[in-house]
């Protein structure tokens, strides 16, 4: 069952939101009222993500790679021209991929810390001064791999133990402005691009997935809006510096479906 929250007059920007998590979560503020602006770096998926959020209510979309700091600043300063001060901001832009440390290349590990963590302070750093005075939300889209250690995930547990550190200096830094900076760690999620690269696939796969979940079934992107909602709203007017993790009980405990997936790719090689 869904909480109704009401983000009337309201701007919500998603980094990230054109697809998965981020275009569920830009989708439920734009349900609840929201003026929407949703960031990727893919012009294709910009265009098909502000036409569903048009339909729903004011969107916008823009195209800004979140490694360039100076394209992020200039999306920032459309949105704002677009819509007024931003109310809550959500940077999800991340990348992923399965490989082992000894056979990954320097760039690209530099690659998934650049987009995820580097490109998660860009986000934060130029949009401070945009952010509604004294009442404006952060939420940065964490990671089981920033507190468990998973084989074949090296560059992913550190770009995302940096994202969770991050949040909370930004949140001790930030909150005389008015800021609260908090993070969401997704747990299993399905339907999304990051199951389909580190999940076994087919009935067995997902059976697998489910098992390690406590409350017996694999998460929906609504699970996370609704999080991410409530922590953009007056209702958690108390709650910052937090990692939250959305995961159904699983605690991060997924190293064994890492495995599985990793053992069924490298015997595709």
């Amino acid at each position: 069952m869904n909480v109704q929250f009401d983000f009337s007059s309201r701007h919500a920007m998603v980094f990230g939101g054109t697809t998965g998590i981020n275009l569920g979560i830009a989708q439920a503020y734009a349900r609840a009222g929201a003026r929407v602006t949703v960031v990727s770096r893919k012009q294709a998926n910009v265009d098909a993500a502000a036409a569903t959020l048009s339909a729903l209510g004011l969107g916008l979309g823009l195209v800004a790679d979140v490694r360039d700091e100076q394209a992020v600043a200039a999306a920032l300063a459309q949105a704002v021209a677009a819509h007024g001060p931003i109310d809550v901001l959500v940077s999800g832009a991340a990348g992923n991929f399965l490989a082992p440390a000894a056979q990954m290349s320097a760039n690209a590990f530099k690659v998934v810390v650049d987009i995820d963590l580097l490109g998660s302070f860009h986000v934060a750093r130029q949009a401070l001064q945009h952010l509604r005075q004294g009442a404006a939300s952060l939420i940065f889209i964490s990671a089981p791999q920033s507190t468990v250690p998973m084989a074949y995930q090296a560059h992913v547990c550190a770009a995302k133990a940096g994202v969770d550190q991050l949040a909370r200096v930004l949140a001790l830094e930030w909150g005389a402005l008015g800021v609260r900076v908090n993070a969401i760690s997704p747990g299993p999620i399905e339907g999304t691009e990051g199951m389909r690269r580190l999940a076994p696939q087919g009935e067995e796969g997902a059976a697998l997935v489910r098992q390690m979940v406590p409350l017996g079934r694999m998460g929906t992107t609504d699970d996370i809006a609704q999080l991410a909602m409530f922590l953009g709203s007056d209702a958690a007017g108390y709650i910052s510096g937090a990692v939250i993790a959305c995961d159904g009980g699983a605690q991060g405990q997924l190293s064994p479906m890492i495995l599985a997936a990793a053992d069924g790719a490298l015997k595709k090689t």
